[in-house]
């Protein structure tokens, strides 16, 4: 599940995702928030935290999120990408190089750091 973080500035869209992520996430939560950011201001910063009781992702949530990516590659700003998971953190690692933005990870305990980044 997915769920909008509250008060963050424009242009970010903050994600925090608890238990099983499906597509139907993306479809219902992800992509409109994003697709609403970038036509009222043409570029998009994320703030994503993976919870504690977070679980994993579906294939179809996966497939999703690359969708998005690569259909707004010029698009993204930032990412700041919160999660105390070692497996996440190094499969971030292996696909930063697609990422075409700064993009920083954080530990659910660096929470304000990671607001701070992603606003400045």
């Amino acid at each position: 599940m997915i769920e909008l973080l509250p008060g963050l500035p424009d242009p970010i869209v903050g994600l925090l995702a608890s238990g099983q992520v499906t597509a139907q996430d993306y479809e219902s939560v992800v992509i409109p928030a994003i697709e609403s950011k970038l036509q009222a201001h043409g570029a998009v910063r994320v703030l994503y935290q993976l919870g504690p009781a977070f679980t994993g992702f579906s294939a179809g949530a996966m497939w999703d999120d690359a969708k998005l990516g690569f259909t707004h590659l010029k698009a993204w700003e930032r990412i700041a990408f919160v999660t105390d998971s070692d497996g996440m953190r190094g499969a971030i690692g292996l696909f930063r190089f697609a990422i075409p933005c700064p993009l920083k990870v954080f530990s659910n305990a660096q929470f304000a750091e990671a607001v701070e980044w992603i606003t400045a």
